[in-house]
């Protein structure tokens, strides 16, 4: 939602390739086209990296690699995913350098820190 990405926007500097904003949009229209608005005016507010797939040391789907690449090419220190399918065996661990968590734990850690008060 729109107040949580200006929360985390306010403490990171948010990137993304163009793979994921694809895949992300599919999603959106697929789950809650009503949030797609929302999505469409953050998108331009987002550090674009690279799609391009490198090779990688970890056991994960062949579609989600290029989600693993952005973050290990745009030096990421977290990769931020609600995909509980693919990414879920990996939350909370370090892959590549980089935690993998969702945003309700990355929210949960900003509170915690006292960053900010809502969740």
């Amino acid at each position: 939602t729109e107040s949580r990405f200006l929360v985390l926007q306010r403490h990171a500097v948010l990137l993304t390739n163009a793979y994921a904003l694809a895949e992300l949009e599919r999603n959106i229209m697929a789950k809650q086209p009503e949030h797609l608005a929302v999505h469409k005016k953050f998108t331009g507010t987002l550090e674009l990296v690279s799609s391009h797939v490198i090779e990688l040391d970890v056991r994960i789907a062949e579609k989600d690699r290029p989600i693993l690449c952005g973050a290990v090419i745009g030096k990421a220190d977290i990769l931020l995913t609600g995909d509980k399918k693919d990414f879920g065996h990996l939350f909370g661990r370090m892959v590549c350098g980089i935690e993998i968590v969702t945003v309700k734990m990355l929210l949960a850690r900003l509170v915690a820190r006292g960053l900010v008060t809502e969740q």
